[in-house]
């Protein structure tokens, strides 16, 4: 038989108030209670948002209200004023006095090119010039000669005349006294005639004459000087065989070797002037009917921003590229070479109190029209706008938006057609 335990039962007395283990689980559904209620912004949030997006993804800004510079940048180059190129005015062998990089003085020889055809033609053009002008003198002469030849016969006509006129008065006198037949009486009166008709023919050949002398004169005088304006020519040519410095400067390159076979007007040297300076940029064609001759501008040269302004703008567009050129205001940096890469904002506008955002990649994404604008939950809605001017740095808002708004300045190309997207950290 087993003995009873009721000699080992014990009596527990029930605890008063809830059991530890009741108090944690207490604890555990508060939690999940605050967590619940705290997650309900963010689930409603997210309910609302077609998209989401991390924010360390996109770039935010900020609409503010206060000045705007319309402008553009450009990249250019460092170029002198003066940089002209000689260029060879003949065929012929070229022969070099200075390499690239030498200082020149003004009236310096740089090269020679020798053209033994174009120096045998100089001297056939000076001696064809001499031909003419002999001859010339020969024409001069010979029309003197006939000059002097038509005033004598003319004299003599005129006396002859006289003497036939004399002749008819005794004939007249003698005929009316009886003593002269009528036949000589004649004679005497045609006589007279005959020495007026001579005379008066003399008189207008000689004119005749003179005009021809004074046409064969001129048409001698235009050939001599139609070849001496060859001459001249061929002369200015020769002169220009040997190339010369224009400005004191510095040679900036040669382009043949010494002692090579160059072509008619082929390059030979650049030289440039290193006292003045411009800047050749090039900008998109958009910027045409704003980048205008006197358009003011900034240069940019080691970390510093130097005053200048639009000289010249090429009227021909290349690679959808415009070509210009910008001058320095005032002196330029020192230490400029040729070449030399700087940046250029061209300045074109000033707006003053108007609505602005940085630019961004939304302006491109959006065609200009739409952003996205953040509210307090972090949710950016998608909302029609209006842009206006564009500068290089921010753009205008003229419609859609108000002063300390905070729009999704990154591509939102990717966000689609979703009218509302979650900013998530």
């Amino acid at each position: 038989m087993i003995p009873s335990i009721t000699s080992m039962d014990k009596v527990v007395e029930k605890q008063k108030g809830l059991s530890k283990k009741t108090i944690v689980l207490l604890a555990i559904a508060g939690v999940l209670i605050l967590a619940v209620a705290a997650l309900i912004p963010t689930i409603r949030r997210w309910s609302r948002a077609d998209r989401s997006v991390l924010a360390n993804q996109i770039r935010i800004g900020a609409v503010a209200r206060g000045e705007l510079v319309r402008d553009a940048s450009a990249q250019g180059k460092i170029v002198a004023s003066l940089h002209p190129t000689l260029f060879s005015p003949s065929p012929g062998i070229v022969s070099l006095s200075v390499r690239a990089g030498d200082a020149v003085k003004k009236g310096q020889l740089l090269g020679r090119v020798e053209s033994p055809e174009l120096r045998s033609r100089l001297l056939q053009e000076r001696s064809t010039v001499s031909s003419l002008e002999s001859a010339l003198e020969r024409q001069k002469i010979s029309a003197r000669q006939a000059e002097l030849k038509n005033a004598q016969n003319i004299a003599l006509l005129e006396v002859k005349l006289q003497a036939a006129g004399r002749l008819l008065e005794r004939a007249q006198r003698t005929f009316a006294e009886g003593l002269l037949n009528k036949t000589d009486f004649e004679k005497a009166k045609d006589d007279l005639q005959i020495a007026t008709l001579e005379l008066k023919n003399a008189k207008e050949t000689a004119l005749l004459e003179a005009d021809t002398a004074r046409f064969d004169i001129r048409d001698r005088q235009l050939q001599t000087e139609r070849e001496a304006s060859v001459l001249n020519e061929l002369q200015r040519q020769v002169k220009e065989l040997d190339m010369v410095a224009p400005f004191e400067g510095v040679v900036a390159s040669v382009a043949v070797q010494d002692r090579d076979a160059v072509a008619a007007n082929a390059p030979i040297v650049t030289v440039v002037n290193l006292s003045a300076f411009e800047v050749e940029i090039t900008i998109p064609e958009n910027y045409a009917p704003d980048a205008i001759p006197g358009t003011k501008a900034a240069i940019f040269y080691e970390g510093k921003e130097y005053p200048g302004k639009v000289m010249a703008v090429s009227p021909e567009v290349r690679d959808s590229q415009l070509r210009g050129i910008v001058t320095f205001e005032g002196q330029p940096p020192a230490g400029l070479k040729q070449s030399q890469r700087v940046s250029v904002r061209l300045l074109f506008e000033v707006r003053l109190n108007v609505l602005k955002l940085p630019r961004g990649p939304f302006l491109e994404s959006g065609a200009g029209r739409s952003v996205y604008v953040l509210d307090q939950n972090s949710v950016a809605s998608r909302r029609e706008i209006t842009t206006g001017a564009v500068s290089v740095s921010e753009v205008e808002i003229v419609t859609g938006l108000t002063e300390g708004e905070r729009v999704i300045l990154s591509d939102t190309s990717e966000f689609g057609a979703a009218k509302s997207v979650l900013v998530r950290n």
